[in-house]
């Protein structure tokens, strides 16, 4: 083997250690930026409370179907000074033991700037949904006790944005408890033909 032949063997793994180490180096200082905007802007996910629930169908048949008709208002709050919200996909649907029994009502896209609050009234209907005998016997049991704990869910995509940065999209997950007290003629107020509208007022769980 010649003498250039030996010097370029042994410049190869020196240069191959040189680019790992700008690698290394790069990296460092990309999460070493991430980790300094997030202590500057200190991220807080939205928070969303239910405010009230109008029931205007809810029917249990023997053959375990649940007909249900249901307005619900629910409001989310961007917490953050820095940071908008970008709601790319909202679904709302209706949960009674972790049984979905309304269709997904769409909400429409929509920005949330910082500090803002919106407001959703969204209809959620199911039509003769089947639902499994355990839960059939439950919901009438919850019927005859005069409270029904249903679950208002929200699913959906978001994206968050600084300045003129938008990040990619984070999958969202709210869960919304809402006891409908069927059995307390005083707890709803009466809005119509067999309508009732029920105050809740209750924070929901949300997840990012």
């Amino acid at each position: 083997m010649s003498k250039e032949c030996v010097h370029h063997s042994k410049k190869r793994p020196k240069l191959i250690r040189r680019i790992y180490a700008g690698v290394l180096i790069f990296l460092f200082l990309v999460l070493l930026t991430i980790l300094l905007i997030w202590a500057i802007l200190q991220p807080t996910k939205p928070k969303f409370i239910i405010q009230d629930a109008t029931v205007f169908i809810f029917n249990v048949t023997a053959a375990n179907f649940i007909s249900s008709s249901i307005q619900v208002t629910v409001s989310s709050r961007n917490p953050n000074d820095k940071i908008g919200i970008y709601y790319d996909r909202l679904d709302v649907y209706a949960v009674y033991r972790n049984q979905q029994i309304t269709l997904r009502t769409v909400i429409q896209p929509t920005y949330q700037g910082h500090n803002d609050l919106n407001i959703w009234s969204p209809f959620l209907v199911g039509n003769a949904v089947p639902i499994s005998p355990y839960n059939g016997a439950a919901l009438n049991q919850d019927q005859a006790v005069g409270t029904v704990q249903l679950s208002i869910k929200l699913d959906g995509r978001v994206r968050f944005k600084v300045g003129t940065f938008i990040s990619g999209r984070y999958h969202l997950n709210v869960d919304c408890p809402a006891a409908i007290m069927f059995g307390n003629p005083t707890a709803g107020i009466i809005v119509g033909n067999n309508a009732v509208k029920y105050q809740l007022v209750r924070p929901c769980s949300v997840s990012v």
